[in-house]
């Protein structure tokens, strides 16, 4: 009968006892807080790329909406190509496609710019329907689509996540001054 008694002794001061709660708590919760917190870095490390991508090929986009090689010809002077110029943009920010890429790895390679292809020129008007208002009778459409291959994933290929392939575009209406 003591020997019971001291037992219920000893577990009611360890009932009220509250020293190392906090300890428990931390060691059941930290295992998965941690690869939460690493997950939301990574995610948010990825949407910047991916923002800095589209934010370049909408750069390029507008550049090469608005270039006119033909001007710069008829002015005499050198021939440029648009399409390369906002590549570079797309791309470093500039159109002389010096410094460094807006994100590390990204290359000119990964980005086409495409002004006025064949099939991107639609009527303004079909069957006395204006279908784009326009000054011209065709409106061409310039597109500029780039990716990018994502591998810094870090925790996530814990789970089995390889490398990402980003890839995003952005067109404009030709506008040529």
């Amino acid at each position: 009968m003591a020997m019971i008694r001291t037992l219920f002794r000893y577990l009611d001061r360890f009932r009220r006892d509250h020293r190392g709660t906090a300890l428990v708590e931390t060691a059941l919760i930290l295992p998965l807080m941690v690869p939460l917190t690493a997950g939301v870095f990574e995610f948010g490390n990825l949407i910047h790329k991916k923002l800095l991508m589209e934010a370049g090929l909408s750069d390029a986009a507008r550049f090469a909406a608005r270039c006119n090689s033909q001007l710069y010809t008829n002015a005499g002077l050198a021939a440029i190509n648009c399409a390369d110029i906002a590549t570079n943009i797309a791309v470093f920010g500039n159109a002389a496609g010096t410094g460094n890429a807006r994100i590390a790895g990204w290359p000119k390679a990964n980005v086409t710019v495409t002004i006025a292809a064949p099939g991107s020129c639609h009527d303004a008007v079909v069957a006395g329907v204006t279908q784009y208002r326009s000054t011209t009778s065709q409106v061409c459409i310039v597109r500029a689509a780039g990716t990018l291959d994502y591998n810094d994933i870090g925790m996530l290929s814990l789970l089995g996540i390889g490398p990402i392939t980003l890839s995003g575009f952005h067109e404009e209406r030709l506008i040529r001054f």
